[in-house]
């Protein structure tokens, strides 16, 4: 061996950077800073090479031979890391993919080989043509085969408890206070964060979710969401996989397509990072959080993947431009243009305590369909018109029964700054758009709502007939606490109790992902 030579390019995994950001954190208080680990260095271009390196190791361990057949359904980072592995050990790779990935992550599994199978993103993930569904099938046909399922394979956080953890901890000598990470299938945030709270228990971990998925409004409320469609890919989910360990969180924030993707071009053009969206997610996570807090403070930021594999769609201005996230293109507006085309009026919510007698009074007396239901300061649900009809056509309930049972999760949350071609797609599958500015409940956007706005700014007059939205209110505050456990909280993150029977039970091992039309989102 030639001296200082690597015996094959999976040695090249890890021992990534840590670089500090002096741009793009300009204006952030005094005392804090911000640096990066850059994961896309490796050298199958993102941090999944790891998680690839150690569900391998597993997979020879339980009996997989050279020559054998690796199957996963994967958005492109998994499968790429799998590929390169499998080009040096002598494993051939099929990988299934929804369609809705980019050109360069299909191509890139092409180059090394691999058989890649396209499926339909807007399908649940119970339907056999889901890419669940799709590579389980190909797996158990397939002789000698092995299905990474990287959403339910402990192997995935292990990888990051074994190897990213400590590496982070040496390279750092523990000089740093909160670690940062995005939140996708659970993998880094779960071992990384577990590594380094034992090394160092002050340490605080935050993690980051793009508009749309479902963690941030199941840790602030403890209740399982809407999910809805966002762009951004490699972070977020609308199911819960059991790689996933929420009880790690001290913290999470929210950002929208727009915040990500601007960061992403920032991160490149300012700092010379060429990253992916999920890379510019977290700084603009970490950004956010920071500016709520005092120095001194060292922030570590975790950065996923390379930019390479969005070139047609981030760095791309006639993309940007389509989907409405370049400055000068101002769309249809925000849902802040709605909440001020309103002005200033209270919100009116209810309690799981109220009767249905006097729920039904409120909402014929506003002329609303559903009112926003609060407990204690947090965010409960909603209850409408047709959860009342349910509850009385039984027969066995009276007007004097409290809406506790009753109390229903169809909403999706937003926030201000959300586009509304966004809300759009989210009331399509939800029955309203609950704004949430931090923790705090500022609005609540309907169908009608969103018609009016768009009559008004194409000059028409709104239909006299419009009534009033349904939140108009002094601000509601929703409480600062981690989720709650309980025995069907996915890994120790859990439901709040709540009066409400729940209706709809935290997602099994599997994934179950609702029926959308579109999709933007992946690993």
């Amino acid at each position: 061996m030639m001296h200082g030579a690597l015996e094959d390019i999976t040695k090249a995994v890890g021992d990534t950077p840590i670089v500090r950001l002096n741009n793009v954190t300009k204006g952030l208080p005094k005392g804090v800073e911000i640096y990066v680990k850059c994961e896309f260095l490796n050298p199958g271009g993102s941090h999944k090479d790891r998680l690839a390196w150690n569900l391998l190791r597993r997979a020879e361990e339980a009996g997989l031979k050279p020559g054998g057949t690796i199957v996963e359904a994967t958005s492109g980072n998994t499968g790429a890391s799998l590929a390169l592995l499998a080009a040096v050990r002598g494993y051939k790779c099929v990988f299934v993919m929804p369609d809705k990935m980019s050109q360069e992550k299909v191509a890139t599994l092409r180059a090394f080989g691999a058989r890649v199978v396209m499926c339909p993103t807007a399908v649940d993930a119970d339907d056999p043509r889901s890419y669940y569904k799709v590579s389980r099938r190909i797996a158990d046909e397939t002789p000698n085969s092995f299905y990474a399922n990287q959403y339910h394979n402990p192997a995935n956080p292990e990888a990051h408890y074994l190897w990213t953890g400590p590496e982070i901890w040496k390279q750092t000598d523990g000089d740093f206070d909160v670690f940062v990470a995005g939140m996708g299938t659970g993998g880094t945030v779960s071992g990384t964060g577990r590594y380094l709270k034992e090394k160092k228990p002050a340490i605080q971990i935050v993690g980051v979710d793009p508009v749309g998925s479902l963690y941030y409004d199941f840790v602030k409320t403890g209740r399982v969401t809407k999910p809805f469609a966002y762009k951004v890919e490699g972070i977020g989910e609308d199911f819960f996989p059991t790689t996933m360990n929420l009880k790690i969180l001290d913290d999470i924030v929210r950002v929208d397509d727009k915040e990500c993707f601007s960061m992403t071009r920032d991160m490149t053009r300012e700092e010379g990072l060429f990253v992916g969206g999920s890379g510019g997610a977290a700084v603009a996570g970490a950004i956010k959080w920071a500016r709520t807090r005092k120095g001194p403070l060292k922030i570590l930021v975790f950065l996923c993947d390379a930019g390479q594999k969005y070139v047609s769609k981030i760095f791309n201005d006639d993309w940007m431009r389509e989907n409405g996230f370049l400055e000068e293109e101002p769309g249809l507006g925000v849902v802040a243009d709605i909440l001020r085309m309103r002005g200033k009026q209270r919100i009116v919510t209810t309690t799981p305590s109220a009767r249905v007698r006097d729920v039904i009074a409120t909402l014929k007396e506003l002329g609303i369909s559903q009112l926003p239901v609060v407990e204690k300061g947090r965010l409960a649900g909603v209850v409408g018109e047709v959860d009342l009809l349910r509850h009385l056509v039984t027969g066995k309930k009276k007007l004097d029964s409290t809406i506790a049972e009753i109390v229903e999760s169809d909403y999706a949350t937003v926030t201000p700054d959300t586009k509304l071609e966004l809300v759009q797609g989210v009331l399509a599958d939800a029955r309203a758009a609950i704004v949430m500015d931090g923790d705090t409940v500022v609005g609540i956007v309907t169908k009608i709502d969103l018609i009016e706005f768009l009559a008004r700014q194409k000059g028409d007059d709104a239909p006299a007939s419009i009534p009033p939205p349904a939140m108009r209110a002094p601000k509601v505050k929703v409480a600062k606490k981690k989720a709650p456990t309980a025995k069907d909280a996915p890994h120790g993150a859990a439901r709040a109790k709540s009066p409400a029977k729940a209706k709809k039970k935290t997602p099994a091992p599997e994934p179950k992902a609702r029926k959308t039309k579109t999709r933007k989102k992946g690993r």
